[in-house]
């Protein structure tokens, strides 16, 4: 690959910063509900750490890590966590994604039912970036 570095400065950065922007991205994750973020933001940002991965160790590396196969099942699972968010809510006797039926208390329910949609946005998005990353960067030397 064209795109891979040997130089030990570039390496030995994306080693420290591949793992610290994964772990950013989960604490964006998990913290969208009571600051900034969110399922969107952080799916973008663990996508970005993914593919410095990809652009320093290789794109047969990258792909160990999360394969074309997972990519395609992630953005389709978080889509249906997503609706099936929604789908609880309305088993519930509520609307569609009317988050206060998923629990006894509402403000439960709520905080739960904001978890599960962002949780099902975050994981589509790395499914679908990654998708569009391994998508640009194919050569067509595998089948």
């Amino acid at each position: 690959m064209p795109f891979i570095t040997r130089n030990p400065i570039l390496r030995e950065t994306a080693h420290t910063l591949a793992p610290t922007t994964l772990l950013y991205a989960l604490y964006v994750q998990f913290h969208g509900d009571y600051g900034p973020g969110g399922g969107f933001q952080a799916g973008v940002i663990f996508s970005v750490g993914l593919i410095l991965y990809a652009l320093t160790y290789g794109l047969e590396r990258a792909q160990a890590v999360l394969s074309r196969r997972t990519a395609e099942v992630l953005s389709a699972f978080g889509v249906l966590l997503y609706a099936l968010t929604g789908v609880a809510a309305m088993l519930r006797g509520a609307a569609f994604l009317d988050y206060s039926a998923l629990a006894q208390q509402p403000l439960s329910g709520q905080h739960i039912g904001i978890m599960a949609i962002e949780l099902g946005v975050g994981v589509t998005i790395v499914g679908v970036v990654m998708l569009i990353f391994y998508l640009l960067t194919d050569t067509g030397e595998a089948g």
